[in-house]
């Protein structure tokens, strides 16, 4: 069994607290347990307030685990998406330098979600009150997040960590690209993708990058440009995914990966990052990517806006019903 500890990342005092109780008993505590709060507690330290994650830490496989736990809707909000760039920061800056590597605790950033649902995608509400607002400096900041995170993730932190994701459900639209901006993604069998943005006069921001950098141009074509629904077999034949697992089995697979990878560890993240640095500049093309899906999203007519707020209003009546048979007693 794998000795992990995890901290609900919504605050930047609790991890000191529980560290310092920590190591004032330490004689009853395990050594892999203390190392665990040291690794979160720096991290927390240095990145501050972190909504809407979860962070854990297994010392056996030097993996940190990033939950994904938005508070209202599954969707990727800008306090999410804030959060994971900011962790992805704090690895960096505390153990990114060339002389640390073999110091550094983290060699693996693994992202798991929760709940029924992977994600419902982009935050069709942040967006509708941006729109309500031609707050365009929001909307920016939005498409600058989401490609923040996927650059440190396809980079592996500038060649520091092998970045995962599983994916265990349902997984909507532009929420598919930052588990796929990793370099490596795998789905449970049940799961599923879809990208339904072309439905409704807009699309996701980082897709059309991170896709054609997995499946080539044309096969991202036809996802982006179809909007259909595609089982996690389907989405690994395309390109999409490394591994289609068995229902309940996804963390068990990252697991076995990060415990195979860790000898060869310094070969693999050379070879990510000689593959990522061949497909060319991603900073540059998500920056103008950003521009043109920002423009987009305030071109948008009554209309298509009147369409979001609709589709907005079907999640929460969906979400309350699938919640309600989530939490009904058996």
């Amino acid at each position: 069994m794998l000795s992990s500890f995890s901290l609900r990342a919504s605050g930047s005092s609790g991890g000191s607290v529980v560290l310092q109780s920590l190591k004032t008993g330490a004689e009853a505590v395990s050594p892999a347990l203390l190392e665990s709060c040291e690794v979160i507690d720096a991290i927390r330290y240095r990145a501050g307030f972190l909504p809407e994650v979860e962070i854990a830490y297994e010392p056996e496989i030097k993996t940190l685990w990033v939950t994904i736990r938005p508070e209202l809707k599954p969707v990727f909000t800008l306090q999410l998406l804030d959060s994971l760039v900011k962790i992805q920061s704090a690895i960096a800056a505390l153990w990114g330098a060339p002389d640390q590597y073999h110091r550094a605790p983290v060699r693996f950033l693994a992202f798991r979600g929760t709940g029924p649902f992977f994600t419902l995608g982009g935050d069709l509400d942040f967006y509708l009150d941006c729109l309500a607002k031609n707050d365009r400096a929001a909307l920016a900041e939005y498409a600058r997040l989401s490609a923040e995170g996927a650059i440190w993730n396809s980079g592996g932190l500038n060649g520091l960590v092998i970045t995962l994701s599983t994916i265990h459900a349902k997984a909507i639209g532009g929420g598919i690209d930052a588990p796929r901006s990793c370099n490596v993604m795998i789905a449970e069998e049940q799961a599923s993708f879809v990208y339904p943005e072309i439905k409704f006069n807009h699309f996701p921001i980082t897709a059309v990058a991170i896709l054609s950098r997995r499946m080539g141009q044309r096969a991202a074509e036809q996802i982006l440009l179809s909007g259909e629904e595609m089982s996690a077999q389907e989405f690994m034949a395309a390109g999409g995914l490394e591994a289609v697992v068995p229902t309940g089995t996804g963390e068990a697979w990252i697991r076995k990966y990060c415990s195979d990878a860790l000898p060869i560890h310094a070969a693999k993240t050379a070879l990510f990052s000689a593959f990522n640095r061949r497909s060319g500049d991603l900073r540059e093309e998500l920056g103008h990517l950003g521009q043109i899906w920002t423009d987009c999203m305030l071109r948008l007519s009554p209309s298509a806006i009147s369409k979001l707020q609709r589709i907005a209003q079907t999640q929460d009546r969906m979400l309350a019903r699938v919640y309600q048979r989530h939490l009904a007693p058996v």
